[in-house]
């Protein structure tokens, strides 16, 4: 079986028959599901639960369903004999099924494994399938692909963000209309999966980027240090470019450590000047060295910081991420013109660092997106002495180093989340100064009012609400996207009171369409 599946790296390879199992049903399981199925594999969906449009479509596309719980290897499993197991991203290496798998010696793919081994089934032009470009981080991955895709189809590619931004990779390598460039957002989760593949199924992207690491999702993999391992699997077989970040020394080591097709060159981005092979800002002008024909001695200009300000993307982290796409896009060939128009018109996705509304002399801002505390550190270093919204489910990660550096330059603290203790216990031993608010509310829709109140009695002209909890969501809210939506509203609806003068013209009152 080992040499049938090193054989399979085309959609024109015979897929006839293949026994898969595919485990969860959302986006990413269907997706697999229905790229097997057209290839006419023999496919066994396993999930705990089946989403009802999902589990209409199955039998339609040919492939069966198991619904029940995976706590044990279901006899349903066990019996349909896989050569293969396909993943979701969800599934942590501990799971039941995902160590089966292993111990019985079942290859463990995942979509982007999957994706790669099909990527040529439209082509472009010139008869070469579509190139791809690798963003993974702990933080700025999405608004990094976004931008990434943006300023590509700037410079007259057709590019498409796709992978853990949403649209699974599945789906756009079969989009009829095909692609010049699938920008790849990769989650640890994937690339842990993407470790484990055979050369075969390793992709060799024409560049890839991480963009920073810090603690997250231990609980998932276990430990800082196979977290971190998985993040470094995204440089592998990188072609062109290998872009990271110079003032995280872990994206450079990974760089240095990773085994990369001959000739790929290492392209540092930071806020500093930079050298002769990176990216960076000189007198407040982003520029780019790296590409430059003459880099030794001269630069390309990209964009002003001023000209970010006026778009609401001249934050620290955001500009960072700004330098760490246009190396990914200039390594593609985009000029420095199509990158600068490509920033004119790129906005922010919502519940990152985005004005909610500006009342009472305040700013409000909604940072939900902020889920751990590299992010909400990002956060705080671009809003200095903010009245901090901060707290949610932890996922297995201490905060206390990011109050001890930061919690203690803001004007106050509203905690917030159904486990509040660590929190509150870090600003006792690292910021016992700062004015501490608890929020005792055990029910959703009171939770953020009660932070509104709190905030306007402690807030005064001039400052800054900065929701940035350095949590996830789940334990009060249904997503970090609903905790912002929250937020917004609560605002609003405290300030359509009439207390005060206010713009609160709804959820982009900084004017952003």
């Amino acid at each position: 079986m080992t040499a049938r599946l090193d054989a399979l790296t085309s959609w024109h390879a015979d897929w006839r028959g293949l026994r898969v199992v595919v485990l969860g049903l959302s986006v990413t399981g269907f997706a697999a599901a229905d790229t097997l199925a057209e290839l006419r594999a023999d496919v066994l969906v396993a999930t705990e639960r089946a989403d009802e449009e999902y589990a209409r479509l199955l039998p339609v596309i040919g492939a069966r369903l198991h619904e029940g719980s995976l706590a044990e290897v279901p006899d349903a499993v066990r019996a349909h004999r896989p050569d293969v197991v396909i993943a979701s991203p969800g599934f942590p290496p501990h799971h039941p099924v995902i160590r089966w798998a292993a111990e019985d010696g079942i290859p463990l793919w995942g979509d982007i494994e999957l994706a790669w081994r099909v990527r040529d089934k439209v082509l472009r032009p010139d008869g070469r399938p579509a190139e791809w470009l690798l963003i993974t981080g702990t933080n700025g991955k999405t608004t990094t692909t976004q931008l990434t895709a943006t300023m590509l189809v700037a410079g007259g590619l057709r590019a498409a963000p796709c992978g853990n931004i949403g649209v699974p990779v599945l789906d756009a390598v079969r989009d009829p209309a095909g692609f010049d460039v699938l920008v790849v957002e990769l989650s640890s989760h994937q690339l842990w999966y993407l470790g484990r593949a055979d050369p075969a199924g390793q992709p060799s992207p024409a560049a890839s980027v991480c963009l920073n690491l810090a603690d997250d999702h231990l609980e998932w993999h276990g430990s800082a240090r196979a977290y971190r391992d998985a993040k470094a699997v995204v440089y592998r077989n990188t072609r062109i470019a290998c872009v990271y970040n110079k003032a995280d020394l872990a994206t450079r080591e990974m760089v240095e450590d990773a085994e990369v097709v001959e000739g790929c060159r290492a392209i540092g981005f930071d806020l500093g000047v930079p050298g002769p092979s990176d990216l960076g800002v000189v007198d407040g002008i982003l520029v780019d060295r790296a590409f430059h024909e003459d880099r030794r001695t001269a630069a390309w200009e990209l964009a002003t910081v001023a000209d970010l300000a006026e778009r609401d993307l001249a934050a620290p982290h955001v500009v960072a991420n700004i330098l760490a796409a246009s190396a990914l896009a200039r390594s593609q060939g985009v000029e420095p013109v199509a990158i600068r128009d490509a920033l004119m018109t790129f906005r922010l996705d919502p519940h990152r660092i985005e004005v909610v509304a500006r009342a009472a002399g305040i700013t409000w801002i909604d940072d939900s997106k902020a889920t751990n505390p590299h992010a909400a550190g990002s956060s705080l270093a671009a809003f200095p002495g903010s009245v901090w919204v901060v707290g949610g489910q932890l996922k297995g990660v201490d905060i206390s180093d990011l109050v001890a550096d930061r919690g203690t330059g803001v004007k106050a603290a509203i905690v917030i989340g159904a486990e509040r203790s660590a929190v509150v216990a870090a600003f006792a031993r690292h910021a016992p100064a700062v004015p501490l608010f608890e929020v005792i509310a055990t029910e959703t829709e009171d939770v953020m009012a009660r932070v509104v109140e709190l905030a306007v009695g402690v807030a005064a002209d001039g400052d800054v609400v900065l929701l940035a909890p350095a949590a996830a969501s789940f334990d009060q809210f249904a997503s970090y996207a609903d905790r912002g939506r929250r937020f917004a509203a609560a605002v609003h609806e405290h300030f359509g009171r009439g207390d005060g003068d206010h713009d609160t013209a709804g959820p982009h009152a900084d004017g952003r369409a």
